[in-house]
């Protein structure tokens, strides 16, 4: 009888470590596969598939397609008007995954409506990490071949009355993490060191093209790890 009970004991404690251990090591998984929702927002004459390529880098490192969101806005309009509505797309992400912020990662123009919210539209308490990658954040001249057609493309232009309030002051405001990838050979950048954020982490990745910035795999995983 005793030696049948030792066996029950026995058996009962190999099955409560199991189940422990089954535990622990799906919660420590689940923990490991969580990250912040990333919001990409492209920049002039692009739409949401521009970041197609990292998404699906994204997804391969692990991340789900709850996490990942981009998408397209009439990137004709003033920058402010992006911005807000940048806003709403932020608030209806979080309240959909349930997370209290966010990584926003952005292209060129994309720069200028995303610090805008950052700085004017109390986006600075929503989000955790923003990276820019070939941000025009102090303005081009060659925006001077569209300025006359398009809102935004007016405020980007070097010395815009825009991008004067926007840089004015903190460049990098709150306690969000700021990056700035750039590349040493941008003709859409004049100069280059426009895309420089004072107070961030700016790193030049070499001579990549202005279209190739957001999906190129080598920055990817610069932008990846900043953000991990």
């Amino acid at each position: 009888m005793q030696r049948r009970m030792r066996r029950i004991a026995t058996a009962l404690a190999t099955v409560t470590t199991t189940l422990l251990l089954s535990l622990s090591f799906s919660a420590s998984s689940a923990q490991a596969a969580t990250h912040n929702p990333v919001v990409f927002v492209h920049g002039l004459s692009s739409s949401s598939s521009s970041w197609d390529d990292w998404v699906a880098y994204f997804k391969a490192d692990g991340y789900t397609s709850a996490e990942l969101h981009s998408w397209s806005y009439d990137w004709g309009q003033s920058n402010a008007t992006t911005a807000a509505q940048l806003k709403a797309k932020i608030d209806s992400v979080r309240a959909s995954t349930g997370a209290a912020k966010v990584d926003v990662v952005v292209h060129s123009m994309g720069a200028l409506s995303s610090r805008y919210y950052l700085k004017n539209l109390g986006g600075t308490s929503y989000v955790d990490d923003f990276v820019s990658t070939a941000g025009v954040n102090h303005g081009t001249t060659v925006a001077g071949w569209c300025r006359w057609l398009y809102t935004s493309c007016s405020e980007m232009y070097t010395g815009s009355s825009f991008l004067t309030s926007l840089n004015s002051g903190d460049e990098t405001p709150g306690s969000v993490s700021y990056a700035s990838y750039w590349s040493n050979c941008d003709d859409a950048l004049t100069p280059d060191t426009t895309a420089i954020l004072s107070g961030a982490t700016n790193v030049e990745v070499g001579c990549v093209s202005h279209n190739d910035m957001n999906n190129d795999h080598g920055i990817y995983q610069q932008v990846r790890d900043f953000i991990a």
